[in-house]
């Protein structure tokens, strides 16, 4: 019975191996380039088809269960994040993203390193203040939406209301490219490259 087993198991590997990808909702196969759900209550990021990617688009479908991840970029001034309020809350390095996550009611914050992505004890007075000064941040989607914020060495910063998969994205970006205790150059042309492309699409 175990090697039945096995050799079920080992079938179905090579079926999904050789599909492709699918849809972790329907199990229908799909294209590298496809959409993203955000399963609210497991805080999951499923991939999709097009058709349930289009089911869950309007706000209370499945009871706010899933939502369709967004795909709308907004390029924030440089002024968002004042070295004052960056801060205040308390990221220990220049990258993070926020987002409002409805399944404990505030906002979180991560940041990227070589082991994945880190949770901070965001001080939400701190983000309150932050918002009431720059109006934009409120119109982030809960839990679709991130606000992503780069803080460049040389003083510079860039931050962005991007879709939340980006921000799993870029997780990976730094983990398979981090090296040494500063993340060393191809990190940092990585970094370089992933918010070239953000740029691009939010000034379009």
């Amino acid at each position: 019975m175990a090697s039945e087993i096995i050799d079920l198991t080992q079938r179905v590997d090579t079926l999904v191996q050789a599909m492709g990808e699918v849809c972790e909702i329907c199990a229908q196969p799909i294209a590298e380039d496809h959409g993203h759900v955000v399963d609210v209550r497991g805080r999951q990021l499923l991939c999709s088809c097009r058709g349930c990617y289009l089911l869950f688009v309007p706000k209370g479908a499945a009871g706010g269960r899933y939502r369709s991840v967004s795909d709308r970029y907004v390029e924030l001034g440089p002024d968002t994040f004042t070295s004052a309020q960056w801060e205040a809350l308390q990221i220990p390095i220049g990258l993070a993203f926020f987002f409002y996550n409805s399944a404990i009611g505030k906002i979180s914050a991560f940041y990227p390193g070589p082991g994945g992505a880190t949770e901070s004890q965001l001080s939400l007075e701190s983000w309150n203040e932050l918002a009431d000064s720059q109006q934009m941040l409120s119109t982030m989607e809960p839990d679709i939406e991130a606000t992503l914020v780069f803080r460049r060495r040389e003083g510079l910063t860039e931050a962005y209301i991007v879709p939340i998969d980006v921000c799993y994205e870029l997780v990976g970006v730094v983990r398979m490219s981090w090296a040494g205790f500063d993340g060393g150059d191809d990190a940092r042309a990585n970094l370089d490259e992933f918010f070239s492309s953000i740029r691009e699409r939010a000034s379009a």
